[in-house]
C-alpha cells in the first residue's frame, strides 16, 4: 500500500509522527478508514478503537474525543485521549467501570452524576475492549 504522513498528537504530547498505510478511527458519524490520496476531510472523533498500519505492522489503540483532519495528503489525528492497547492498564479501566456502574445504580444520583458516569463507563468499556488487542 502507498504510505501517507500521519501525525497523532494529544494534549500530553506527540504520540506518532511518520508514515502509515492505513488509519481507522471512530468519528461521531461512524468508523472511517483513511488511505493514501484521501480527499481533504475533517471530522470530530467519537469513542472507539483506532487502528494504525505502519510499515506493515498493525497497532490498535483506544481513541477518545478530538478531531481528525486530512489536508493535501497529510493526516492529523488530535484525540483527547489515545492509548496504545499494550499500554492500557486493564485493572484501572475495570476500577473505573465499577465506580461508574455504582453511580448508575444509585437512586440518589443527580442527572449530572448519571451523565458523567455513563461517559466514564463508555470510556472504560472502550479501554477494556481495546486492551484485548495486545
Amino acid at each position: 500500500m502507498t504510505p501517507f504522513h500521519l501525525k497523532i498528537v494529544t494534549p500530553d504530547g506527540l504520540i506518532f509522527d511518520g508514515q502509515a498505510e492505513e488509519l481507522i478511527v471512530r468519528t461521531t458519524g461512524g468508523d472511517v478508514a483513511i488511505l493514501a490520496r484521501h480527499i481533504n476531510y475533517v471530522a470530530a472523533l467519537g469513542m472507539g478503537r483506532a487502528v494504525v498500519v505502519s510499515g506493515g505492522n498493525r497497532r490498535t489503540a483506544a481513541c477518545i474525543g478530538g478531531m481528525l483532519s486530512v489536508v493535501d495528503g497529510d493526516v492529523t489525528l488530535v484525540p483527547t485521549t489515545f492509548e496504545w492497547a499494550d499500554k492500557i492498564d486493564v485493572d484501572r479501566a475495570e476500577a473505573s467501570y465499577q465506580r461508574a456502574d455504582k453511580v448508575l445504580h444509585d437512586s440518589n444520583a443527580t442527572d449530572t452524576d448519571l451523565k458523567l458516569a455513563e461517559a466514564r463507563l463508555h470510556r472504560a468499556l472502550v479501554r477494556k475492549s481495546v486492551a484485548s488487542y495486545k
